[in-house]
């Protein structure tokens, strides 16, 4: 099937078309369309001719058509996870989690569009205030360019537009180029609501091509990113002075101290590792055991992640499928062979089957400036270290470039406080994994973790500006 753009709520054909494979099966699932410079700037055109019809919908109104977005999200459940699976080879399990996910997310923004307001301004606190009432207004900033990531092609998606359309804004969409699918898939139900056209655009094709354009058009007027480093870099030096919020990298890490080594806490780590075949922005990357119970620790983890079946993402039974790509295998690869030249050891797997999956790998004593301890693996990977004590420990978490969530397990007041304060992050999780997300909190990070917070209603502030409004009385 050929996949068109969707521009001014129209099918666009583009002059050239990619076919899209299965990453586990290798098939073609999808011709995808391939957008110009020229389609691309119709697009942006398109979503600026669009902000009057935009704001000029009640906040009910765009509360409604978001509400309708998440009932039929719901009515097609069993499509959508399999579109999810197919296009990024997920799991089918965890396809419809993603799924239940993305209704949440928009049924939360359909709730906020009804809470856009500013606050009073106390001008008598100040001299010369007196006899003035002052206010604020949020006020949409008008066309947000939304570049989405391969590894939840529907949520992130939605935690781009969701927000967006909730404070009265128009988007460009650019999703992955593997994942593309989900996003017409959410565009045809946003059209299907009711949505204007020209407020949701969707195109696709040369990611650096595309996304640089998008970044620097000036009628572009915030940007929304969540991708890698190098890329978040680069739209900072375009961007200028637009706003932008860029969720970036991580290697995410858990301290559990020594008296929590209980059968859950083992479940919970085998869940962060390798979930979504241990390609999430915050997949627990780093376990620090703290104390004598490191061998115990990590015998029970093998055992439990041993258990783990591999296969076809559209099988229910499937807890690990393919990775994205057989460069991002190769690299894995490496990356294990030069830890364990480093001195690390090998606890379980390091293999790949049928040249599409790499197998679940627990890495033992990998020193901190292996490539595969200090970047982000982005695979089901997870590396295991004893150390003495939690402040050894919340060094060697802080030891990083990236910030984004980190987690302890611990039994005492002092020690979580401890690691709330010290941890160099933009989330602490007391007593669970980093791996941990629902999609109203704040989320963002630190240090090449980027700039800026998702959720649902802070995104929705950094998608408006703020007017102040003084009577004089």
């Amino acid at each position: 099937m050929k996949k068109h753009l969707l521009i001014g709520g129209q099918e666009v054909v583009a002059e050239q078309y990619e076919n899209l494979h299965s990453p586990y099966s290798g098939d073609i699932i999808a011709s995808i369309a391939q957008a110009t410079i020229s389609q691309l700037d119709d697009a942006i055109a398109s979503a600026q001719a669009a902000i009057s019809l935009q704001q000029g919908l009640a906040a009910h109104e765009r509360a409604l058509i978001l509400s309708k977005v998440a009932q039929l999200l719901e009515e097609h459940k069993d499509e959508a996870a399999r579109c999810i699976s197919l296009e990024v080879a997920k799991p089918l399990k965890q396809s419809y989690i993603e799924v239940e996910r993305t209704i949440q997310t928009y049924q939360y923004a359909a709730e906020e569009a009804k809470r856009l307001t500013g606050e009073m301004v106390p001008m008598a606190a100040m001299p010369g205030g007196e006899g003035r009432l002052a206010f604020t207004i949020r006020e949409p900033i008008g066309v947000v360019g939304a570049i989405t990531p391969f590894n939840f092609p529907m949520n992130l998606v939605a935690h781009k537009i969701g927000p967006a359309i909730a404070a009265g804004n128009t988007v460009v969409l650019k999703p992955a180029p593997q994942t593309p699918l989900s996003a017409f898939f959410i565009g045809q139900l946003f059209k299907d609501a009711g949505l204007p056209d020209g407020v949701l655009n969707i195109v696709t094709g040369d990611g650096a091509l595309l996304g640089e354009y998008l970044v620097a058009d000036p009628r572009v007027n915030m940007i929304t990113f969540t991708g890698s480093p190098t890329v978040g870099k680069r739209i900072a030096q375009l961007a200028g002075i637009k706003k932008r919020t860029l969720e970036l990298g991580s290697n995410s890490a858990v301290i559990v101290d020594n008296e929590m080594m209980t059968e859950q806490v083992i479940q919970r780590c085998v869940t962060g590792a390798f979930s979504n075949n241990g390609q999430v922005c915050i997949s627990l990357q780093h376990i620090y055991v703290i104390g004598d119970q490191y061998e115990s620790f990590v015998e029970k983890l093998v055992a439990t992640a041993s258990q783990l079946q591999l296969g076809d993402p559209l099988s229910i039974e499937t807890d690990v499928s393919a990775l994205i790509s057989k460069a991002s295998i190769a690299r894995s690869l490496q990356w294990i062979g030069e830890a364990i030249e480093d001195g690390a050891s090998l606890a379980l797997g390091g293999g790949v089957i049928d040249d599409v999956i790499l197998e679940p790998t627990i890495l033992l004593d990998v020193p901190q400036y292996s490539a595969i301890s200090c970047q982000e693996v982005f695979a089901p990977i997870v590396i295991v270290n004893k150390v003495a004590s939690i402040d050894e420990a919340i060094a060697m978490v802080n030891n990083s470039v990236y910030g984004l969530q980190a987690g302890i397990y611990c039994k005492t007041l002092e020690t979580a406080w401890k690691a709330a304060a010290n941890l160099q992050v933009g989330g602490v999780l007391i007593n669970d994994i980093p791996t941990y997300r629902v999609d109203h909190m704040p989320y963002g990070g630190v240090k090449l973790s980027g700039t800026g917070k998702e959720g649902v209603p802070y995104a929705i502030e950094d998608m408006t500006t703020s007017k102040l409004v003084i009577v004089k009385v």
